[in-house]
């Protein structure tokens, strides 16, 4: 409730509109005094006869319709001037108010946009992490594929000795290898000569290409055993020591 509503209680005015107040008051109250002067008058007062004071013009002349009009016009200029500064005051509060809204509406947008990008980032984090789970196994099991399985055969010996070869850039074919263990051993991989001239200098050829010890620690291919048993390891020296010696394996159709 605004100060002017309370009954017995004045309203408060600013100097604006006090200014204006005073200013209507003194209109008013030169109207009057013109008004209340008699038209045939002499406009210049004897000196020996004294005016009247202004209150007593007023007080005099107070219910006469001028001061009835002159009244009711500064009542009403008060009463536009009153609405108007409430109007202004209603303009400037929705004004506030629709900025605040309006700032608290940019706050929401902005948080749900926040909110929004977190949820995003960890529901890709999320996502990376079980495409890891996935792979990581998928990997594996790939990996174990592409891992080839040799057969404990003369089959598989020469299959995986011809995959070092070809890691390692020795030259060779199957064909080569197969026939040249056939001739040498039969395939037998714990095969030994102890009658040549090696077994009688005390270096009997072994396993499958029948290599001396000596050449097997020279032409051992790392990465394979270092028992001369072991078929890889002796077929894939054997085939290092041709390839040195006669440019492949497949060149070797006798004795080596």
């Amino acid at each position: 409730m605004s100060a002017s509503s309370i009954p017995g209680r004045r309203s408060r005015l600013n100097k604006t509109q006090k200014l204006s107040v005073a200013g209507i008051s003194a209109m008013a109250v030169a109207a009057l005094s013109f008004s209340l002067v008699p038209a045939n008058a002499d406009p210049k007062p004897e000196a020996e006869t004294p005016v009247s004071a202004a209150p007593v013009v007023l007080a005099s002349a107070a219910g006469t319709p001028q001061a009835k009009a002159v009244q009711a016009s500064i009542i009403e200029q008060h009463s536009t001037a009153e609405k108007l500064v409430k109007a202004a005051d209603l303009a400037k509060a929705k004004k506030a108010a629709a900025a605040k809204a309006k700032a608290a509406e940019a706050a929401k947008v902005k948080a749900r946009a926040e909110a929004k990008a977190k949820a995003k980032a960890a529901a890709k984090v999320r996502a990376k992490a079980v495409a890891a789970e996935r792979t990581a196994p998928q990997a594996a099991s790939r990996s174990e594929a592409r891992t080839p399985v040799y057969a404990n055969n003369l089959d598989g010996w020469i299959n995986q000795a011809l995959d070092i070869m070809r890691a390692k850039g020795i030259p060779g074919s199957y064909d080569g290898l197969h026939r040249n263990i056939m001739r040498e051993s039969t395939g037998n991989p714990n095969a030994v000569n102890g009658w040549d001239v090696n077994a009688q200098n005390g270096t009997p050829s072994c396993g499958l290409l029948q290599v001396i010890q000596p050449t097997f620690n020279a032409y051992h291919v790392a990465g394979t055993s270092s028992n001369i048993y072991d078929p890889v390891a002796n077929i894939t020296a054997a085939a290092n020591y041709a390839a040195d010696k006669y440019g492949s394996i497949d060149n070797v159709n006798s004795a080596y």
